[in-house]
């Protein structure tokens, strides 16, 4: 018996619905990878499973009793107090929200047994309750809100980019966590590995429809392909007939005659089904502008250490970087992969040891925290700043066509940036960084919430730039295809 089902939903809100009358259910113990582009509508389709949001159109519809509890792709603002009494507030998720929706279940615990169960989360998930929760990284507050969601004892865990932020050894205890996991999980990542591990069936949406793939990750791909070559030779056809018969109307009184009218009625509905129609977005346009050629040597330290107010973050920092490497930066969460980069960059003073910039290097710089864009102005105005043009590779370009480069419509080029989606963002923060020449780009955790269509070409574009690269990423399979060398934090030190 299913346990969510929804019938005939449909949302959106400017431009074209997100979901346009989409069915399907979920059952008891499925493990589902949802896809999509960018802005596809995933992180709708999971606040409606979890009763976070409500459908414009059709149900969304649980058995008995069912809960569903949701991990959203942000930490939310807001949040205070020790951990224990932030992973506490699940033990009661009242009606929909992001900690719960559904059904009251079977009656509340004794204290003494809620206070068990809380104790146990605490321990398998690692944490310290007695830590504040503002103290804590991303990685880490993403942690803590996972054990909130856990320790409800879902029916339904929904999962959007569980692997953001997390340190390697915190992914693959993830996905020992969800191998063992007994109940429904339905999880949007970019991580192609704990997606290939987990899922055992996907849903993806496209241009507005829901598509059921009853297999695995790697079978998906293949048949995907061999999908997505067959509609477009279907389209190649209904196109070509469809410029048969407007040659045909043209031709006017033929057309005009009494037995043609059933023809001219096909030709009406051909139209409209082509104006329906929902052609596939091409793929992101990347290119890198490599700027100048840098020095033979780019960054040199010799037993550096970096930190703040004088205390260090990380020591021991001994490393040549010459042009053309392609270096990755791997550690747990808080090691101070973060503090190494700006150390190494210049924009920290080592507060030991010393740091040596070559000659002639540009820097461009993506930031995790997405704090270079301004939440206030539109997606134009933060890669114009203040320019209506931008000029890569010698040609100058007007923004917003630079924009649909990167899949974003004239509308969405003009709407403010808090309208998108995370991977929108960070589709947007790329091609701020790249419409400015660089020979050296420092990418702090760049492949969080992109689409596996936008990851590949970026790792092709990486792998054919010619200058050097540093990445701090916990992609394993993103850093296996790119990088030639790494700097591996052991403690507080390189």
């Amino acid at each position: 018996m299913p346990q969510i089902t929804l019938k005939d939903v449909s949302l959106g809100y400017a431009g074209p619905p997100l979901l346009d009358g989409v069915s399907c259910s979920i059952d008891l113990g499925e493990r589902i990878g949802l896809l999509g582009r960018n802005g596809a509508g995933k992180t709708s389709l999971l606040r409606l499973l979890a009763g976070v949001e409500q459908p414009d159109h059709g149900a969304v519809e649980r058995a008995a009793g069912v809960r569903a509890a949701l991990l959203p792709q942000d930490v939310p603002e807001g949040i205070l107090g020790q951990v224990r009494s932030v992973v506490a507030a699940g033990l009661h998720p009242e009606g929909p929200g992001p900690q719960g929706a559904g059904g009251e279940g079977l009656g509340r615990e004794s204290e003494w047994q809620e206070a068990r169960r809380l104790d146990a989360t605490l321990r398998e998930m690692g944490l310290d309750g007695e830590a504040a929760f503002t103290s804590l990284s991303t990685g880490m507050k993403r942690r803590v809100l996972l054990a909130r969601a856990i320790v409800s004892e879902p029916d339904v865990l929904l999962l959007d980019e569980p692997t953001n932020h997390l340190d390697v050894p915190s992914i693959e205890w993830l996905e020992e966590f969800f191998a063992r996991w007994k109940r429904t999980l339905l999880f949007v990542t970019h991580d192609r590995a704990f997606l290939t591990r987990l899922a055992r069936r996907i849903l993806e949406i496209d241009r507005g429809k829901l598509f059921d793939w009853e297999c695995d990750y790697p079978t998906f791909l293949v048949r995907k392909e061999a999908a997505l070559a067959a509609e477009e030779k279907q389209n190649a056809l209904f196109d070509k007939k469809l410029a048969q018969e407007e040659a045909w109307i043209r031709q006017g009184i033929k057309a005009r005659r009494t037995r043609n009218e059933g023809r001219v009625r096909a030709l009406e509905e051909m139209r409209r089904k082509r104006r329906q129609r929902r052609d596939r977005l091409g793929n992101v346009s990347l290119e890198i502008d490599e700027g100048q050629r840098s020095g033979a040597l780019v960054l040199k330290a010799a037993d550096a250490a970096f930190g703040y107010d004088g205390r260090a973050v990380v020591r021991g920092v001994t490393t040549t970087i010459m042009r053309g490497d392609k270096v990755g930066v791997i550690g747990a969460n808080g090691a101070g992969k973060s503090t190494l980069l700006r150390g190494l960059l210049g924009e920290l003073p080592p507060l030991g040891g010393s740091v040596r910039q070559g000659t002639n290097v540009q820097v461009a710089y993506f930031d995790q925290n997405r704090e270079q864009l301004d939440p206030d102005q539109t997606a134009e105005e933060n890669v114009g700043q203040g320019r209506t043009s931008v000029t890569v590779g010698g040609q100058t370009r007007h923004v917003i066509g630079y924009l649909q480069d990167f899949l974003f419509t004239p509308d969405e080029a003009r709407s403010p940036i808090r309208r998108l989606s995370g991977g929108q963002r960070n589709r947007l923060l790329l091609a701020r960084l790249f419409a400015k020449p660089a020979n050296l780009l420092v990418l702090d955790e760049p492949t969080n919430d992109l689409d596996s269509e936008t990851l590949e070409l970026l790792e092709q574009q990486l792998v054919a730039y010619e200058g050097t690269v540093l990445i701090v990423s916990h992609d394993r399979e993103f850093l296996n295809n790119v990088v030639t060398s790494t700097l591996v934090f052991e403690g507080d030190e390189l």
